[in-house]
């Protein structure tokens, strides 16, 4: 019984800090407490029976949607994770930042994770494969498998050197209980000094935090699973990557699988002027700011190998 209390503690000890994070792996069953909280955002979406809905609060949920979707995929993906782009070190943590707030845990965790996977694609020991594990584990089960909740810092190494991002990534969950509490204020302000708009602060925590993320993890966990399934396949890679437009459009860019997976370290994956990567815009906007630099283009080599395959088809 012991070890089990302990268990269920130090999961929940992990909500806040994850050097308390539970490691023992156990055949890849699911460790429910420190999976609580996962479970409890998707459960929190159930709140729009008794908060009901207003225009603002749905245009807040999409548009807070997208902004953090693109931090997500322009700062943890094609920066933390490939290093796509130069940065300083204090626009490097505001961008841990706001890739927190779309709460998919650290940048160190995210980024280890990434690396890990392209390492392995679709082969063994890749945490996220649907060739390899199936549909349903790729896209979400593999975030309940204790073996995957540590940080593997050998993994980020250039990362881990930095003490600020290593207490980002320790205490992930406070961004986003910044997010949902602001999410609140916003709602409650607009109550008392914009009542026409008709919304609350229980509607906006409601709409803009609880269903805006969920809505983010899995339009997110699409790139994992169903972008190794569907698609075409203009290079070939030793993966099953394939490209998408619609899951393209839903993640600002990341559904052109196949073209990332054949040149990681590109800051641009929709490689062509017609395949629409609004990372990539959204990134380029802030090089022409002189917020980030060093944006690395599509190797001209990259470009003709695809052209060739056309050709050859």
């Amino acid at each position: 019984m012991r070890p089990v209390v302990a268990s269920i503690l130090g999961g929940m000890r992990s909500w806040i800090d994850n050097s308390e994070v539970v490691r023992e792996a156990v055949g890849g069953r699911p460790h429910w407490a420190r999976i609580a909280p996962f479970l409890f955002l998707h459960l929190g979406c159930l709140g729009v029976i008794w908060v009901g809905w207003s225009p603002f609060a749905l245009a807040f949920a999409v548009g807070f949607y997208m902004l953090r979707i693109v931090f997500l995929t322009g700062f943890y993906h094609r920066y933390f994770s490939h290093r796509a782009f130069a940065a300083s070190r204090g626009v490097q943590f505001a961008m841990a930042l706001l890739g927190n707030a779309a709460v998919q845990r650290g940048p160190l965790w995210w980024s280890a994770h990434h690396r890990h996977h392209h390492r392995t694609s679709d082969h063994e020991g890749d945490p996220h494969s649907p060739h390899m594990t199936g549909l349903l584990w790729s896209h979400l089960g593999w975030l309940t498998d204790p073996r995957n909740f540590p940080t593997d810092l050998s993994r980020v190494p250039d990362l881990a050197r930095y003490p600020e991002l290593r207490w980002l990534d320790r205490h992930d969950t406070l961004v986003p209980a910044v997010v949902a509490a602001g999410t609140f204020g916003l709602g409650e302000l607009l109550r008392l000094a914009a009542p026409g708009l008709g919304t609350s602060g229980w509607q906006m925590l409601i709409w803009g935090f609880f269903v805006s993320t969920v809505i983010l993890l899995h339009v997110s966990c699409l790139v994992n699973s169903l972008a190794h399934c569907v698609g075409s396949r203009p290079f070939d890679t030793t993966d099953h990557s394939r490209n998408s437009l619609i899951i393209a459009l839903l993640t600002m860019g990341e559904g052109w699988h196949n073209n990332h997976h054949r040149y990681p370290g590109s800051a641009r994956q929709g490689f062509r002027r017609r395949e629409i990567d609004v990372t990539y815009y959204f990134l380029k906007l802030l090089s022409w700011l002189r917020v980030i630099r060093d944006l690395h283009p599509v190797p001209e080599h990259v470009l003709e190998s695809r052209r060739e395959r056309a050709a050859q088809a």
